[in-house]
């Protein structure tokens, strides 16, 4: 029974049906199944799935969009239940992600929360068009092991560099891993703003959000 079930989640993510993901989470814990099992066992699966498929180029971006619309669709059922237990999955580590102040683009780090939280990492996304000040209150109160700035504009990448600065001056930065990402940006904007990592999408975000808190 639980097989089939977790199978039947990990097809609805593949294809990226979040109504049928939510009802299939809802199903799952009416039926006694652990939280974290469905997560891991059945979501985490397509959405691996569906990252192996776009890095083959079987998938492109509207499928990896609706992949993680399901699986976030499929979280947020199963969220109060893996709360309530308390069942924690071993992270590889914490992250805090957001696209910065006067870029309201959240597509591409929505996706790169969802790769990332499959992966193993605790997520919390904050939003779109956050302040650079948010960013700092943010790390100070959560001490994640990474911060994730996207941008989408090159008019909005300089508060990438801000935020940076911002945790420089909170004292806060060698406390946290900045990693950036968002269409406009390269690596050597990376390396000329002093962030610790650069990702072109979600695939590779994940590899080197790994590479940056040591897991790979």
């Amino acid at each position: 029974m639980s097989d089939d079930l977790y199978a039947q989640m990990k097809q609805a993510v593949i294809d990226g049906e979040a109504e049928a993901a939510a009802a299939l989470a809802q199903k799952a814990l009416d039926a006694g199944l652990p939280a974290v099992d469905i997560l891991d066992e059945g979501f985490v699966k397509g959405i691996e799935e569906v990252g192996d498929l776009f890095a083959r180029g079987e998938f492109f971006l509207p499928e990896l969009v609706q992949g993680a619309e399901a699986m976030k669709a499929a979280v947020a059922v199963l969220q109060p239940a893996l709360d309530a237990s308390g069942a924690e999955r071993k992270a590889l580590g914490t992250a805090v992600a957001g696209t910065v102040a006067g870029d309201i683009h959240e597509i591409g780090k929505t996706i790169v929360c969802s790769m990332l939280s499959a992966a193993g990492f605790t997520v919390t996304d904050v939003g779109c068009d956050v302040p650079v000040e948010a960013f700092v209150e943010k790390v100070r109160e959560m001490q994640p092991d990474l911060l994730l700035l996207s941008a989408l504009l090159t008019t909005t990448m300089p508060n990438q560099q801000k935020t940076i600065a911002a945790l420089k001056d909170a004292g806060l930065r060698d406390a946290v891993k900045v990693m950036i990402g968002g269409a406009p940006t390269t690596r050597a904007w990376a390396d000329e703003i002093g962030a610790d990592g650069y990702a072109e999408d979600a695939i590779e975000a994940v590899a080197a959000a790994k590479a940056l808190v040591g897991a790979e």
